[in-house]
């Protein structure tokens, strides 16, 4: 796995998590235990700093930059494409595949941003709301439906994290 020090800043990564071989982790980061870095994902804090929770998902493709800080809690999951840039991502909620986090953003906790969502700068999402579109706007609230299946994503994520730990191997 292509973990980068710069700037002396070097990423800490906690026990447990696991991290694509073609991933790429970069200067002041600092991630969880427990974690998901999928395929391709880059994590990058050359200027800034980024700190993720621990349990957290970071999908295939994933781009997260920091010019000053970015946060993304617990048990978070970022789906696959997704771009985050300098914003705040709380405990729990979802970033839909595609979707786009600008600066100064922040989701609440248990919120969910549906794909291919547009959260513009210092745009603030409340807790357990469902928001979509571009520019993301309100459409529904946090159900026990959907924290529900919050937490078999995220478990089954989980289970897959130890299958990842026990069988992955390059084979040629």
């Amino acid at each position: 796995m292509p973990i980068y020090e710069i700037n002396n800043k070097r990423p800490v990564i906690g026990t447990g998590t696991w991290v694509a071989p073609s991933a790429e982790i970069i200067g002041d980061v600092e991630i969880g235990r427990d974690s998901y870095i999928g395929f391709g994902a880059v994590i990058r804090a050359d200027f800034g700093r980024i700190e993720i929770g621990s349990g957290t998902l970071i999908e295939e493709n994933v781009v997260i930059h920091s010019g000053s800080i970015v946060k993304i809690g617990g048990k978070v999951i970022i789906g696959h494409m997704a771009m985050i840039h300098d914003a705040i991502i709380n405990d729990r909620a979802l970033v839909g595949m595609k979707s786009m986090i600008c600066d100064g953003a922040s989701i609440g906790e248990w919120a969910i941003v549906a794909e291919q969502s547009l959260v513009k700068n210092n745009q603030a999402i409340p807790p357990a709301k469902i928001f979509a579109g571009s520019p993301a706007r309100e459409i529904g609230e946090l159900t026990e439906r959907h924290r529900s299946k919050l937490i078999t994503g995220q478990q089954a994520y989980a289970d897959m994290i130890g299958q990842y730990f026990k069988t992955f191997k390059r084979i040629d």
